[in-house]
């Protein structure tokens, strides 16, 4: 049967489509993360309050622009995006994206991991040889939603998104009375500097790879227009509350860590709890991300073992440091990522003029050189662009993509058939 595969390495048939409320629902899910609200406690710190709402609304517009784009070629495709790399980047080229992706994903499972685990040692005041059996039990324990496969993900988002919605309304009014209301919150002077790039870029790059990899989900979507409405409002709202919420309360008590925010506001038994729900509703849909590249990377269909043994993966990163290293972590998933959407989305608009073929239909290259060059060219300039690098990303590998089909007369997509067997 393939339902319990969920088609890793095929198109999303039309009987497996769904509507408008489970896909927001997941990916609502998805982008309530406490990793972003970390990032939005760092604006707090180095910007006043209208400044920091125009980035939080800067940033997160942009990255729901790019998810939707990303979002309305899954849909129409029934392809998430590392199948969707086949045909920029060839056959096993495409494993250049699996690659990229997985790691993401499974350094974000890893720092979630560790998280969730040294906060509850500190929180329960636990001895410290608790925290590796901790993050053994809850690495194992969040694969188990991924394992599930879209129902889980589904059924869990319906109780903890909701939960954690009101969970981060009473904190930010908690947190406006205590510095006396509205007009004393925007009087407050920021104590740290951050440029305006920088700061777009880390709201943008927080969830970089997420947008990148929620074609997972969005392919799963009955319409264009379900899956571009869903990815719009759950990146622009979902992932735009969280980053206000950190900065919010950052501003207020001069601490970026939101947990440690509820413990001051003596919210300490809510902070746990949403500690764990939040943490559960990413860490799901992020191994799962993982073991659908590790699908397509190895061509197997086992996706429930690719995701214990991500899991497993994800645990040694997590007791080796992964909480240590989140802010390069992001900096450099800010420079990486973003440039391999940039080129399937020059590929399917430019070269395949908006439509792919059935991927059993076709032979396709090992190799796509000029997708490679392509992403190679977007990853560099991002990473050393003074300006907002996953735009700069996305930008220049998109035009390097079509500059040098042009060149090369590649200009349009030639169907060759498969090969008997």
């Amino acid at each position: 049967m393939t339902a319990p595969s969920e088609f890793p390495l095929t198109e999303a048939p039309a009987s497996a489509r769904k509507g408008l409320l489970p896909i927001a629902m997941v990916l609502f899910s998805f982008t309530f993360f406490t990793g972003t609200m970390f990032a939005g406690g760092k604006l707090g710190m180095a910007f006043n309050f209208v400044d920091m709402l125009w980035i939080a609304a800067i940033g997160n517009t942009l990255l729901a622009l790019y998810a939707a784009a990303l979002a309305f070629i899954a849909s129409r495709s029934g392809l998430n995006t590392v199948l969707m790399g086949r045909f920029c980047f060839g056959e096993a080229g495409s494993r250049l994206s699996d690659f990229i992706l997985g790691f993401a994903e499974l350094g974000w499972y890893a720092w979630g991991t560790a998280t969730v685990a040294i906060v509850l040692v500190k929180m329960l005041g636990l001895g410290q040889g608790f925290t590796v059996p901790l993050m053994v039990l809850f690495g194992l324990g969040f694969s188990l939603t991924a394992i599930i496969g879209f129902k889980g993900l589904d059924l869990l988002s319906r109780v903890s998104v909701p939960l954690m919605f009101v969970l981060l309304v009473i904190s930010m009014i908690i947190a406006t009375q205590h510095v006396g209301g509205l007009q004393q919150l925007a009087a407050l002077v920021p104590h740290e500097a951050m440029s305006f790039s920088a700061a777009v870029t880390m709201v943008f790059g927080t969830f970089a790879s997420g947008a990148t990899q929620a074609t997972n989900w969005t392919r799963l979507a009955r319409s264009g227009r379900i899956a571009v409405i869903a990815s719009i409002v759950a990146f622009l709202l979902g992932n735009g509350l969280m980053v206000v919420a950190g900065a919010w309360c950052a501003m207020v008590y001069q601490q970026a860590d939101i947990v440690e925010v509820m413990i001051l506001q003596g919210l300490s038994f809510a902070a746990v709890i949403m500690l764990c729900l939040n943490l559960w509703t990413i860490q799901g849909p992020t191994i799962y991300n993982v073991s659908a590249a590790a699908c397509h990377l190895l061509r197997s269909e086992r996706r429930r073992t690719m995701t214990l043994a991500a899991a497993g993966v994800g645990i040694v990163l997590a007791v080796g440091g992964m909480y240590e290293m989140l802010i390069p972590f992001l900096v450099l998933l800010g420079s990486i990522i973003p440039p391999v959407g940039g080129v399937i989305m020059a590929d399917f608009t430019y070269r395949h003029r908006g439509r792919y073929p059935a991927l059993a239909s076709v032979r396709l290259p090992r190799y796509n050189l000029i997708g490679l060059v392509a992403y190679a060219v977007g990853a560099v300039l991002a990473y050393w662009s003074p300006w907002v690098a996953p735009l700069v990303g996305i930008g220049a590998s998109a035009l390097c993509y079509i500059v040098l089909l042009e060149l090369t007369g590649q200009g349009r997509f030639v169907a060759r058939q498969p090969a008997e067997s």
